[in-house]
């Protein structure tokens, strides 16, 4: 009998996606097939501390099921790197570009992709400035206000007025020292996920989520048992299109390999497609929008995970 290939899973982690990050695990620890993988949960609890130090001598791969900061934003892929095991899912550069949307924003507007129109300051900027209204003037409200590295919805805020501003900068600050205020459009949000590597990465169908007020926060996210997206979503044939494109053209500006996914506002009265963020871990149980995109998309979920697990050990040489 084939040995089988052991799969360390992190998960948990000390940002405030923890929670999210042990749904995340324990569906790809269950999901894993028996006769091809032997997994190994690692749960780092919430002040960063490790169960175990891992060595190649003791795992082949790992799957890094981490969201938010330490986790997805090249940290623990350094890491990684650096103890020489191969591991699933973006690199160093690109984990930490999509990370961080005003830099991820550099890099679609450097490469020519449709963005929302944003601002973004700094926690100085913000407290030493004696004109707040200055440093957004050139949006119109509704805006939304987040911190610059935070991913589920955490430490958003929907204003309408520079009162709200104002709580709502408070609030991003507690997560990141750097505000990003984007433009309210009214439109329709699209995902669409890619899977692949460098060169020849595949785009999944398009899928819809279902917005149950304003916007889809954390709640609607991860606590509520409503449904959240439609999978797939019948759209014009051109936007479709579209919407697969600029996910491959989003995945190649950040340098993305494995998978990501990309999320979208689609602005139907001007047929507009704004490319809104680019996830490098997005969240991984089976009901997930990621994980359902592609299984809409002929690849069930057991089949997506070792397919990104061959993709670990290719990229690694092994």
């Amino acid at each position: 009998m084939t040995e089988r290939v052991r799969v360390a899973v992190l998960a948990g982690g000390p940002s405030a996606e923890h929670e999210v990050s042990l749904q995340s695990a324990h569906a790809v620890l269950d999901a894993l097939p028996k006769d091809l993988y032997e997994p190994v949960p690692v749960i780092i609890d919430r002040q960063g501390r490790w169960p175990v130090e891992l060595r190649r001598d003791r795992v082949d791969v790992v799957f890094p099921v981490l969201h938010g900061p330490f986790g997805e934003d090249g940290v623990v892929q350094g890491h990684l790197r650096t103890l020489g095991i191969p591991y699933v899912g973006c690199g160093v550069l690109a984990s930490a570009v999509a990370m961080d949307k005003v830099a991820m924003r550099r890099a679609f507007l450097a490469e020519g992709i449709p963005v929302t129109p944003h601002v973004w300051f700094t926690a100085h900027e913000w407290r030493t400035s004696t004109d707040h209204w200055g440093l957004v003037k050139s949006l119109d409200w509704p805006m939304y206000v987040k911190p610059a590295s935070m991913g589920s919805s955490i430490g958003i805020s929907r204003v309408t007025s520079m009162e709200e501003l104002r709580a709502g900068v408070d609030l991003a600050l507690a997560y990141d020292r750097v505000v990003i205020v984007e433009q309210e459009v009214n439109a329709r949000e699209l995902i669409c996920g890619v899977l692949g590597d460098h060169d020849t990465p595949d785009a999944s169908v398009p899928g819809e989520l279902i917005v149950p007020g304003d916007w889809l926060d954390y709640e609607a996210k991860y606590l509520s048992q409503a449904e959240i997206a439609t999978i797939p979503v019948v759209l014009p044939e051109r936007v479709d299109e579209e919407v697969r494109e600029l996910s491959l053209r989003a995945f190649r500006a950040i340098g993305g390999y494995g998978l990501s996914r990309v999320d979208f506002l689609y602005e139907e009265d001007t047929g507009r497609v704004y490319v809104l963020e680019i996830n490098t871990m997005p969240g991984f149980t089976a009901r997930s929008v990621y994980a359902r995109a592609w299984a809409a998309s002929g690849v069930p979920y057991p089949e997506l995970l070792r397919r990104l697990i061959d993709l670990a050990f290719a990229r690694s040489g092994s």
